[in-house]
């Protein structure tokens, strides 16, 4: 299959990579092109920011999570679009450790078989941005790299001294961004604020987008995109005739998902009901219930005023309802989540309070399944953890579904919290490569039936 296709890259972390994926993707609909848009790596908030400006859902591009041939067939089966665009993660090379490049952007621009823009901030440095731009292309034997946008310009000399070191390099310059401290989209504890929390963001994503296109050569890009090899084939996908019913908690606080894991329940069999715990009043006809991760504590005001919500979500629980949970899912289980100086109480399913540290606990995870909700089938389930949280006063007698090998946990090295029918965690699954999404659904059907 022939899809236009082209990878931004960053030298490191924070050199403006969403923002000028973006501002491409504008580009290109501006030109009347149709855009989708992928993310390397785990994260849930920048492809939202992606999905904003394009107007399609964002999926995710992770070797770790779904697997060489999980990352190509996904790229295919969503590349339905006149150009797809893959928004790199931190530094080009900076993948699962320090010893390869694996799960990394070069990683996924391999599989791909990507070209590569590689964004450089160029506000601290003039001739020595050449450099790095050097140590970049010949790192690797073959890195993919083709052109350079150069961000944070301060000035026309400035601009003229990056542009004469350059030629040494020969890459060609695809975009000159001027330094502009009134452009920048906020941050909170765990990067970006999702475009669902605040309405307002929407428009100052796009705003951003337009402003900043104005500075990239998008012809260049294009030619670039289109400039690649064929790929494999895949099949489509075929959804199994409707089944069983999951409700999937979407809101301002619950909003971390990969596009990928709810087209997975669909497939199985599974029609999909949206509810908000922080607003509804009561929760969709259902056969089980999916809570995604997100910010809770920040809405936790909220959640904790709405009683009839968290007492439906524990009635279901304890009736043997099948329910999976990941990170704020979790919080949200607990009796209560601290944040800030207030306590706000939760469902109270888990018998352990949510307390906010200062730590992050960022990694990739690996885990032995236990006895677990749902008959897990594989032995071995591949995610990541992502937060600030910690469970405190945890009760002695709790049920854990995972032994990690790889990642933190919940407590011990231990993972997935479970009573009744309920699996709640801090890891979040990609279904691509787990046995889960199956497990689960199979485990709804066989609740829709009693």
């Amino acid at each position: 299959m022939k899809i236009p296709r082209i990878v931004l890259a960053g030298a490191t972390s924070g050199v403006g990579k969403t923002s000028i994926t973006t501002a491409i993707i504008y580009g290109l609909k501006e030109k009347g092109y149709s855009v989708q848009a992928f993310k390397v790596g785990p994260d849930f908030i920048d492809p939202s920011y992606l999905s904003s400006v394009s107007g399609n859902v964002t999926h995710n591009l992770d070797s770790w999570m779904m697997g060489k041939s999980g990352v190509l067939g996904n790229f295919v089966q969503n590349s339905k679009k006149d150009v797809s665009i893959i928004e790199g993660v931190m530094g080009y090379y900076d993948g699962f450790s320090g010893k390869s490049s694996f799960a990394s952007t070069y990683d996924i621009a391999n599989i791909t078989k990507s070209n590569v823009v590689l964004i450089l901030d160029a506000s601290k440095a003039a001739r020595s941005v050449a450099a790095t731009a050097l140590g970049f292309k010949t790192f690797e034997k073959n890195s993919r790299i083709c052109g350079v946008i150069l961000n944070k310009i301060g000035s026309k000399k400035h601009e003229t001294l990056c542009r004469d070191a350059l030629k040494k390099v020969g890459l060609p310059i695809l975009g000159v961004i001027p330094r502009d401290d009134d452009i920048s989209l906020q941050s909170r504890h765990l990067g970006l604020i999702p475009v669902r929390e605040r309405q307002s963001l929407d428009g100052k994503i796009k705003s951003i987008a337009k402003s900043l296109s104005g500075f990239i050569d998008i012809e260049k890009i294009l030619k670039l995109a289109k400039n690649v090899p064929s790929l494999p084939p895949v099949p489509d996908r075929k959804n199994k005739k409707t089944q069983t019913r999951i409700a999937v908690a979407l809101d301002e606080s619950f909003n971390f998902y990969y596009q990928d894991n709810l087209d997975s329940l669909r497939n199985l069999g599974a029609e999909l009901v949206f509810f908000s715990p922080v607003s509804d009043k009561k929760i969709p006809d259902c056969d089980g219930i999916y809570i995604g991760g997100g910010f809770p504590e920040v809405k936790a005001n909220l959640l904790q005023r709405n009683d009839i919500m968290k007492k439906l979500v524990k009635k279901y629980a304890q009736d043997g309802m099948p329910i999976y949970a990941e990170c704020g899912g979790l919080m949200y289980l607990t009796k209560s989540i601290q944040y800030k100086s207030g306590k706000y109480t939760m469902v109270g399913l888990f018998d352990a309070v949510t307390v906010m540290e200062k730590k992050l606990k960022l990694n990739y995870t690996s885990a032995k399944i236990r006895k677990s909700p749902f008959s897990l089938q594989s032995k071995n389930v591949k995610g990541h953890e992502f937060h600030y949280s910690e469970l405190d006063e945890l009760a002695k007698d709790s049920r854990f579904a995972y032994d990690m090998s790889i990642g933190i946990g919940i407590k011990n090295k231990k993972d997935g919290l479970t009573v009744h029918n309920t699996l709640a965690s801090y890891m979040h699954v990609h279904f691509a490569n787990s046995q889960i999404a199956k497990s689960f659904v199979s485990s709804c059907i066989s609740y829709s039936r009693k």
